[in-house]
C-alpha cells in the first residue's frame, strides 16, 4: 500500500509518499521550481514521488492533506468576530479573506480529486498540527511520548501538547491564535529589519551577541502571570492583531524606543532585543515541558512545528528539562506536514498496524553520471572523471586541505530545510580567512550567522560534550570540550557553543568517508558545512541546479557524481 502525504497547500508546499518499507521519496515543491516559497498544489514534487516509486495512481491507497479547510475557516471566523466592534476594518478584511482562502483550498481539493484521473483515490484531510505531532511520534521510534508542536497559525492554531502511545497519538490540549511564540517571532524578526516567515534565523543567531535586557518585558508579553501555557498580552498589541507590524504603542514604550515610522534601531537595541526574544521563548517552552513532563510522567519528548527549527530553543529543552530522550521532526516545518498526513492515512486505513517510517532524510531526487555528464557536456563545461569512489574522496580532501572552497553534490536531495552532507558547501575549517571567504564571496550574508561542523559520530565525544541525537539532523547545538577550545576557537559561539552535525555512517556512508579521510590530513576529522545553494534560493537539486550555483558563485571547485570541476 502507498500513502501520498501532502503538506497544508497553504505556502512552502511539499509531498511524501510512504509505503510498506517506509518513506520512499519527499521533496518540496520551491526545491523543484526553484523559489523561496510555493503554494497550492506540489505538482511537481508529487510526480517526482510516483516517477521515484514506479507507481502511478491507481497504486496509490490514499492521498492525505494536512489541512482541514472547514475548521481551519471556522477558527479564523471565530477569532476575527471577536474584533468586530473595536477593529471593525481589519477585523472585515482578515474575514473576506479567509473566505477567499477557504475557497482556494476547496478548490485545490476538487483538483487533487481529478489528478487521479478515473481511479477515484480517497481523499483524506487531517488537522495541521495533528501533522505535525504525527511527522515526529512516529518517526521517532518511541513507544510512548509526550508530543509539543507550536508554529505561527497553522490550521488557525498555534500548537498542541499531545501523547503518542501504543500507536496513538491523543491531543490533550490546543493553543490558539493570537498566542503565539512562532508569530511574536516574526513580528520582532520584521521590526528588527528582516523579512518575516524566511530570516527567523537570523534573529535567532543574532541573539548571541547580546545581553537580554529586554527579557523581562518580553516574557510578561508572551505569557501572562501564572500562566504556564503562551498567552499574548493584548496591551501590546494594536486592536486586532492587525497590520503589517501590529505591536502597539505600549509595547514601544515599554521598550523606550521610539515608534516613529520608520522604526530604526541602533545595532545594540536590535541585538538585545533579540537576545531576549530568544531567553523569552525558551523560558516560556521549557518550563512548559517540564511542567507536563512531571504531569504526564512522560521521559521521551517529540518536537515539531516550524518554532523548533530553533537549534537554541531545542539545545535549552535538552539542557533544561530533563528528558530521556529528544527528538526533532528535521523538516519541522509546513513541509514536514506532508510525512504526518502520510503515517495519519496509514493509521486509519489500517489501524493497529506497525509502520516504518525513516531514519534519514536522503528522500529527494537522485542522478545517475550518465544524466549529470549530460548536463556538463550541454554548459560546455571542463570536467575532470574521478574512476572510483576512493579516487573521487581523494580528489576532495586535497582540494579541502589546500584551503578550496567545494560544492559536494552526491546522491539523494534532503528533505527538509538543511544541508546533511548530499547537497553542501564543504570547507576546511583551519583554511585562511575560511568564514569570511564563505560569507563574502559564496553564502553573502551576515558574519554573526555560524556555520555547521560536520564530524564522524564515533569521533563527536572527543571534541564535543553531551551530543544529543538531535545533532544528526543539525537540529540542536554542541558545546566544545574545552581542552579542544584552541582547535576550533574561530567558529565557537559564546561559552563554546557551536552549530553541530554528527554524521552517522550507516545515515551517509559517501559523508562520512570523506570525513574519514580528511582527518587523516587535517587536525581532525571535521568539515565547515554549508548549504549549497545560491543567495536567495532553496538548496540545489539537480545537476544544472548545482553547476548554475558552482558558477554564478565564490566556489572554488565541484564535486559532482564522479565528476570534478575546477575553477583556475
Amino acid at each position: 500500500m502507498y500513502f501520498l502525504g501532502l503538506s497544508a497547500l497553504a505556502h512552502d508546499t511539499s509531498a511524501a509518499l510512504l509505503g510498506g518499507d517506509g518513506f520512499l521519496a519527499a521533496i518540496e515543491e520551491s526545491k523543484l521550481d526553484r523559489s523561496r516559497s510555493t503554494t497550492g498544489i506540489p505538482r511537481a514534487a508529487i510526480g517526482f514521488c510516483l516517477e521515484h516509486a514506479g507507481i502511478v495512481w491507481r497504486d496509490v491507497s490514499a492521498i492525505a492533506v494536512a489541512s482541514r479547510p472547514w475548521r481551519l475557516w471556522a477558527r479564523r471566523a471565530a477569532f476575527r468576530a471577536r474584533f468586530l466592534l473595536a477593529a471593525p476594518v481589519s477585523s472585515a478584511y482578515y474575514q473576506g479573506k479567509a473566505v477567499g482562502e477557504l475557497a482556494a483550498e476547496l478548490n485545490n481539493q476538487r483538483i487533487l480529486r481529478l489528478l487521479s484521473g478515473d481511479v477515484h483515490v480517497p481523499l483524506l484531510s487531517f488537522d495541521h498540527h495533528l501533522c505535525h505531532a504525527a511527522s515526529a511520534f512516529y518517526a521517532s521510534s518511541f513507544d510512548r511520548a509526550l508530543i509539543l508542536t507550536f508554529d505561527e497559525q497553522g490550521g488557525g492554531q498555534c500548537g498542541i501538547v499531545a501523547l503518542g502511545m501504543a500507536g496513538k497519538i491523543r491531543v490533550a490540549h490546543s493553543t490558539p491564535f493570537p498566542n503565539s511564540l512562532a508569530w511574536v517571532y516574526s513580528q520582532v524578526t520584521e521590526l528588527l529589519g528582516y523579512r518575516p516567515h524566511e530570516h527567523e534565523h537570523k534573529t535567532q543567531w543574532l541573539s548571541l551577541t547580546a545581553e537580554p535586557r529586554y527579557m523581562d518585558i518580553l516574557l510578561k508579553m508572551i505569557r501572562g502571570p501564572g500562566a504556564l501555557y503562551p498567552k499574548l498580552d493584548s496591551a501590546c498589541f494594536t486592536r486586532g492583531f492587525a497590520g503589517r507590524l501590529a505591536f502597539s504603542q505600549t509595547f514601544y514604550d515599554r521598550l523606550g524606543i521610539s515608534s516613529h515610522p520608520p522604526v530604526h534601531l541602533s545595532d545594540e537595541v536590535r541585538a538585545a532585543l533579540a537576545s531576549s526574544l530568544q531567553r523569552a521563548c525558551e523560558i516560556v517552552v521549557t518550563e512548559l515541558a517540564q511542567d507536563l513532563r512531571q504531569t504526564h510522567r512522560v521521559e521521551n519528548l517529540c518536537l515539531a512545528g516550524g518554532l523548533f527549527l530553533n537549534p537554541l530553543l531545542v539545545a535549552a529543552l535538552e539542557k533544561d528539562v530533563g528528558f530521556a530522550r529528544v527528538f526533532v521532526q528535521p523538516a519541522s516545518g509546513n513541509e514536514g506536514t506532508a510525512l504526518g498526513a502520510a503515517c495519519l492515512a496509514h493509521q486509519k486505513m489500517n489501524p493497529g498496524r506497525a509502520m516504518k517510517t525513516f531514519g534519514h532524510v536522503y528522500l529527494g531526487p537522485s542522478y545517475p553520471n550518465e544524466e549529470i555528464k549530460q548536463v556538463l557536456d550541454n554548459c560546455k563545461a571542463a570536467y575532470r572523471w574521478a574512476a572510483s569512489d576512493e579516487q573521487r574522496i581523494d580528489e576532495a580532501v586535497k582540494l579541502l586541505v589546500a584551503g578550496k572552497i567545494v560544492g559536494w553534490f552526491q546522491g539523494a536531495a534532503e528533505f527538509g530545510p538543511r544541508a546533511l552532507g548530499n547537497r553542501s558547501v564543504l570547507a576546511s575549517p583551519w583554511a585562511p580567512y575560511v568564514k569570511e571567504n564563505l560569507n563574502d564571496y559564496v553564502k553573502h550574508r551576515e558574519p554573526f550567522r555560524p556555520f555547521a561542523l560536520s564530524i564522524p559520530q564515533e569521533d563527536t565525544q572527543k571534541y564535543f560534550a553531551l551530543p544529543t541525537p538531535a545533532a544528526q539532523f543539525m537540529a540542536t547545538m554542541g558545546q566544545l570540550r574545552p581542552e579542544h577550545s584552541g582547535l576550533l576557537s574561530t567558529h565557537a559561539l559564546p561559552k563554546g557553543k557551536v552549530r553541530l552535525h554528527v554524521v552517522p555512517r550507516a545515515a551517509n556512508p559517501c559523508y562520512w568517508s570523506l570525513l574519514k579521510a580528511f582527518g587523516a590530513q587535517a587536525p581532525a576529522p571535521i568539515l565547515l558545512n554549508t548549504s549549497f545553494n545560491l543567495f536567495g534560493e532553496p538548496l540545489v537539486v539537480s545537476p544544472r541546479d548545482a553547476v548554475r550555483s558552482y558558477f554564478c558563485s565564490g566556489l572554488d571547485a565541484l564535486i559532482i557524481g564522479n565528476f570534478l570541476l575546477v575553477k583556475s
